[in-house]
């Protein structure tokens, strides 16, 4: 596609985001963005995978351009998707992990689009991306976000934690048929493939022997429904469509069973596939390697807008016209850090994997593509030359403030790897905690129970298992038990101000309701803004006669929530106590 021709930039004074054309010389075209969870590049049929059929991407992909050699800096779902929106690397943007706010400082692709006078809508197929819990910020800048129910009324999993991709697709579709005046920017995420893999009829019996891969046929059904909508309304042919994977998956290469830890291919190579509007180009396939942060400033170019904002990568539009260079690309998981173990970081060039960690690894791709002989001498030159590619990098990050806090990865090499365990001696435990929150997350409390006793039986100190073993307990009435186990893991994480209240619950239904209010204090010094702690701990102070205590943490508590109907309640209990 030839360069939108830009007669005059103008800065849009409301935002400062981006310049913006004067004139144009056709419609601004709809933009729609469907990001496929947990989706390895090696697993779609026109990737080369015979043992599925894929006819929407397949599809797509005839329409436009498939990118052979695609991947994500990072495996884990929030961080990956917030640098798809922010065409940030996860050390730049911040969010490395659940429940991180993604800082007013970076501009998301919805504020940039919105700005370009797009209408704006996103939907969403799992609770992880939801903006009011566990992804703060990625709702800035659309019109509407399909959040998730905040009181669910169902304890199965669907509507609760994650939701179908027809479901997602439906959403999207209705919203479109409500909102017809374009230009649009929807994005659709389709969960389907993240574990647990349940697939439903007809792909659990087709696929039966492989269910991962009916998730991904089931979540290309999706997809394909949702473009048919668009063919249907005549959205499709002047539409700009990206379907990318958010990250791949381990399915046990390297006892990798999910993903999150490490950086390898399997989690980290993704598909890639763009449509461009209206006319096609001649190039079919690109073989470079290109990383995801490429998207939106390739994005950002074809609607014509410049944007101020600098990006972690560059516009794919040079290989619409034949560039063939690779870039270099790099990952990185702090995920590893939720555990205690050290983060990684890598650099992939053409031919060549480095992988920074306690114990560094380095792979001739070209010889060895399953990253299976670790080639690592300290002295070689690819070595050097990776390491001081990820020193530049890490130059390039604001310092860490005066209380030690900075992007993830500010701080030395030798702080980011040499102190902290391997991931790689730890993945069997890693795979063990991971089945105990999906068993959790469906009620299957039995087999969460047994997995984290696993996890204390191959490490006595795990403080996640102790923690998921205290909320297991807490859940199940069992209080003594729960209040055991989240001793000991506040013992270990003493700044982890969760573990701190469920203690704090733990030992109020115990009744020893001095340690419950050393527990919630403690709590809420660590996350003051803390609503449910706080009402708790009135609720204490009330037990223990302290009625002032008791009355000023009620009406702390409605400063921050005034229509609490249980702080009300409870400050009603003081003032009744106190005639």
């Amino acid at each position: 596609m030839k360069r939108t021709v830009i007669l005059l930039l103008i800065l849009v004074p409301a935002t400062g985001l981006v310049a913006q054309t004067s004139a144009r010389k056709a419609p601004a075209p709809d933009v729609y963005l469907i990001t496929i969870d947990t989706l390895r590049a090696d697993h779609v049929h026109c990737y080369g995978y015979a043992n599925i059929e894929t006819p929407a991407i397949d599809a797509l992909a005839k329409d436009g351009v498939r990118f052979s050699h695609a991947f994500t800096p990072s495996p884990i779902t929030n961080t990956s998707h917030t640098t798809i929106l922010t065409g940030l690397l996860p050390s730049k943007h911040g969010v490395t992990d659940f429940a991180i706010p993604l800082p007013a400082t970076h501009p998301t692709w919805a504020e940039f689009l919105s700005a370009q006078g797009y209408h704006t809508a996103a939907f969403i197929g799992a609770v992880i991306l939801d903006s009011k819990s566990l992804a703060p910020g990625l709702d800035r800048g659309f019109d509407f976000y399909d959040n998730f129910p905040e009181h669910p009324q169902t304890k199965v999993r669907w509507g609760r934690v994650e939701r179908r991709g027809m479901e997602v697709a439906q959403h999207a579709e209705a919203w479109l048929t409500a909102h017809p005046r374009g230009p649009h920017f929807v994005w659709v995420h389709l969960y389907d493939p993240h574990d647990p893999y349940e697939p439903p009829a007809p792909y659990s019996t087709t696929y039966k022997d492989r269910l991962y891969d009916g998730e991904i046929a089931y979540a290309d059904s999706a997809l394909g429904n949702f473009l048919a909508f668009l063919k249907a309304h005549n959205w499709y042919q002047n539409a700009l469509i990206i379907v990318v994977g958010d990250h791949g998956e381990g399915l046990g290469e390297h006892h990798e069973e999910t993903h999150g830890i490490f950086l390898y291919d399997s989690t980290t190579h993704v598909p890639l596939v763009v449509k461009l509007p209206s006319r096609a180009t001649t190039v079919k396939v690109v073989d470079a390697q290109v990383q995801t942060t490429d998207i939106l400033p390739t994005v950002l170019d074809i609607v014509g807008a410049s944007p101020v904002q600098q990006f972690d990568g560059e516009s794919l539009k040079g290989y619409f016209t034949g560039e063939t260079a690779s870039r270099t690309v790099f990952g990185e998981t702090d995920y590893p850090l939720r555990f205690g173990w050290a983060r990684l970081r890598s650099v992939r060039t053409e031919g060549l994997k480095f992988i920074e960690a306690p114990r560094p690894e380095l792979y001739d791709l070209r010889a060895d593509p399953g990253e299976l002989n670790n080639t690592y001498s300290p002295e070689k030159a690819e070595v050097q030359k990776s390491r001081a590619l990820l020193a530049d990098l890490r130059a390039k990050l604001p310092p860490p403030t005066s209380s030690g806090q900075g992007p993830a990865g500010s701080g030395s090499a030798a702080s980011d790897f040499s102190d902290l365990p391997d991931p790689k001696d730890k993945i069997e435990e890693q795979n063990l905690l991971h089945r105990a929150m999906i068993a959790s997350d469906d009620n299957q409390l039995a087999d969460a129970r047994k997995a984290l006793e696993k996890v204390l039986e191959m490490n006595p100190k795990s403080p996640v298992a102790l923690r998921q073993l205290g909320e297991l307990e807490l859940q199940a009435g069992n209080y003594s038990q729960a209040a055991g186990h989240l001793k000991s893991a506040r013992q270990i994480r003493p700044d982890d101000a969760t573990v701190a209240y469920n203690l704090g619950q733990a030992l109020a239904k115990t009744g020893d309701l001095q340690g419950a209010r050393d527990a919630l204090e403690a709590s809420l010094k660590l996350t003051p803004g803390q609503i449910a702690p706080r009402i708790l701990l009135g609720k204490v102070y009330l037990e223990l006669k302290d009625l002032n205590a008791a009355e000023d943490q009620f009406e702390a508590a409605l400063l921050s929530e005034p229509n609490n109907a249980e702080a009300k309640a409870g400050l009603a209990k003081v003032k009744a106590v106190k005639k």
